[in-house]
């Protein structure tokens, strides 16, 4: 499954994110509201594991959110807050279940397998611009008959590119998205892989580029 944490507190987020690696999933981890609902909006989850407090946004607004773009992605709530009103709250802002901190991460675990088996949920398998398309299984490029295999850090990038269309990323937020607030990433790294992405979207044969914008940084254009 492919699995989007939305958790403010550091260590728990990537614990949590290593752990649901070691099963075998996807795993994509922000660290705020705002990122939350950004990539919540791509519809390419399968389960969505949201915090209350969150900065910026909270998770009852993110969820509310989703949901008034018709995005059907399963959300579970995880939040320190155990009284009723929080969990009505929760539940009727969209989301569909609620786990309380601290929690045993077997039944997490058994909650993102039953969100997961949910039909009709998950909408959407890959993403497409213009005649590309990037699988979010198996982390394929292809355009028409070609394709071929993303590394994780190619697939992320590209992956923000398209979630944002034409809108321009820069190489900060890219940084923090692919490589992480706390990286020694800089932007020769964004440069390294954005040629290494050009290069294969240019073997699959798509008309598809991406340009830069001096000092502000990358978008996707046709």
């Amino acid at each position: 499954m492919n699995v989007l944490i939305v958790e403010d507190e550091t260590r728990l987020a990537d614990a949590l994110g290593q752990i649901l690696k070691e099963e075998k999933h996807q795993v994509t981890v922000v660290y705020d509201g705002r990122d939350g609902l950004e990539y919540g909006l791509t519809g390419s989850f399968d389960v969505i594991i949201l915090d209350v407090m969150l900065p910026y946004m909270d998770g009852f607004e993110v969820v509310r959110r989703l949901r008034s773009h018709h995005v059907k992605t399963p959300v579970l709530m995880l939040t320190a807050k155990d009284q009723l009103i929080n969990k009505i709250e929760g539940l009727d802002s969209g989301a569909d279940d609620y786990m309380t901190k601290p929690f045993e991460m077997q039944e997490l675990l058994a909650r993102v397998r039953a969100l997961g088996r949910r039909t009709g949920d998950v909408t959407m398998d890959t993403m497409q611009y213009g005649d590309l398309e990037l699988n979010m299984e198996t982390m394929e490029l292809s355009c028409g008959a070609k394709s071929l295999s993303l590394s994780q850090k190619e697939f992320l990038v590209l992956k923000i590119l398209m979630a944002h269309k034409e809108t321009i990323v820069s190489k900060e937020e890219l940084i923090n998205k692919v490589w992480g607030p706390d990286s020694d990433a800089e932007g020769n790294n964004v440069e390294a892989y954005i040629s290494f992405l050009r290069k294969k979207i240019a073997f699959v044969g798509s008309k598809v580029q991406i340009t830069m914008v001096r000092r502000v940084g990358y978008h996707l254009e046709e």
